[in-house]
């Protein structure tokens, strides 16, 4: 049960509240470049998970069911730290609040659909969703940590509203494919 893909899951969702405190303080350049760290290290661990778990035939039941979790509590968590320290704010927070609300959204379509058996697996698409927005994510981090260089977080928010429009692509599909399993 405690494979290798599933500690490195678990030391995921451990390493939120640490990231959470490197990024409390919006003017402690060195606590955002730790947290950078930190996050590219949890990052590469979201992939090495199910690279291991899929190469070493030690795909589980709780790695399928930890490993979205582990994604959605770290992205909302730095979600919500970076509209708290300002590092998301006016318009930008409309592009978070996207990501935040079709998270849930899919959960709970996921939650609904396997109660009546129904798979839905990740598109393509909502891999490169997952990407651009795990990169919007690094580069609002690492513009904390250099804040001399506006450039880094006009690039983080850039992807923050690339990684808002793919949400909605792909919310809609997920969405598509719920509504011809629910009743009218």
């Amino acid at each position: 049960m405690l494979s290798l893909p599933n500690v490195l899951t678990l030391s995921r969702i451990l390493a939120v509240p640490l990231l959470v405190g490197l990024l409390w303080w919006p003017q402690w350049a060195a606590g955002y470049a730790v947290a950078f760290v930190l996050y590219c290290i949890v990052g590469f661990t979201d992939y090495l998970d199910g690279y291991l778990a899929r190469s070493q035939g030690t795909v589980s039941k709780l790695g399928i069911f930890l490993d979205p979790i582990a994604d959605k509590i770290m992205v909302a968590s730095v979600i919500l730290i970076l509209v708290g320290t300002h590092d998301i704010e006016g318009l930008h927070v409309i592009a978070a609040l996207i990501i935040l609300l079709r998270e849930i959204m899919v959960s709970g379509l996921r939650e609904f659909l396997g109660a009546l058996s129904v798979s839905v697996p990740v598109s393509k698409l909502a891999k490169w969703k997952t990407a651009l927005q795990l990169v919007a994510l690094g580069a609002l981090i690492l513009g904390g940590a250099v804040p001399d260089y506006p450039f880094v977080k006009a690039v983080g928010l850039a992807a923050l509203w690339g990684a808002a429009a793919l949400t909605l692509v792909t919310g809609w599909d997920y969405l598509r494919v719920g509504l011809k399993h629910m009743d009218s």
